[in-house]
């Protein structure tokens, strides 16, 4: 994939590049990683070299970046697996820790199994860009749907309160907004259900909503 646009935070225009992201982009991606997920997130899950190389090797359809002003601002990696409607899971299972070895070439789905944008690109709306350009992906490569988990990282001001399915519940309704969950919204996903312990996520309280997008170009009931 390749596509350029003049990009824009309301008030400057620049350049922006959307690609597949190669082995050249490793330090790149890995300081994308850590701007995007500072402590408390664990770094210890911020992308490494080898997993890297497995996404750009195993699937690069799915291995995406966004550059700016010369250089790589975000990322969003993708696989494919075959996975029921609600089949309950955990970050660490689907993605195989982020090694994604278990990536499925015929797969009906279209996993994200990460995606972030540096905070000082964020205006730009660069994560709407890459989500649309994995939705293109889903159709181009004949998927049924793009699935995900959403961190939750405003659940854990209110967890004493509320149990994280009413939390969801409450940002789909528009009455709280989340960081994460609200993004996801607002670009077309659609929720399926919370998933607890999918990820050590202490903002979170380790859990995480399940999000879809359904392919609209295949006919008949998808279940």
């Amino acid at each position: 994939m390749f596509k350029s646009w003049i990009a824009t935070d309301g008030e400057r225009m620049a350049p922006a590049v959307i690609r597949n992201y190669t082995l050249a982009d490793i330090d790149g991606l890995i300081e994308v990683q850590k701007a995007c997920f500072p402590p408390p997130y664990p770094p210890e899950l911020w992308w490494n070299d080898e997993q890297i190389r497995e996404h750009v090797t195993r699937f690069p359809e799915g291995a995406l970046c966004v550059e700016m002003e010369g250089r790589i601002v975000g990322s969003m990696t993708g696989m494919r697996r075959s996975l029921g409607h609600a089949e309950k899971h955990d970050w660490a299972s689907v993605t195989d820790e982020g090694y994604i070895r278990n990536h499925e070439p015929d797969g009906d789905t279209l996993y994200v199994v990460d995606i972030g944008v540096m905070p000082a690109y964020r205006r730009f709306g660069l994560g709407r860009w890459l989500m649309q350009s994995m939705y293109e992906t889903v159709v181009h490569l004949g998927c049924r749907r793009l699935l995900g988990a959403g961190r939750m990282p405003g659940y854990h001001l209110v967890a004493g309160r509320i149990s994280p399915e009413a939390y969801l519940e409450e940002v789909a309704r528009g009455e709280r907004k989340d960081p994460v969950l609200t993004f996801l919204l607002k670009n077309g996903r659609t929720p399926v259900g919370v998933v607890r312990d999918y990820l050590d996520d202490e903002e979170s309280c380790n859990n995480a909503a399940i999000m879809e997008w359904r392919n609209p170009f295949l006919s008949g009931p998808q279940g």
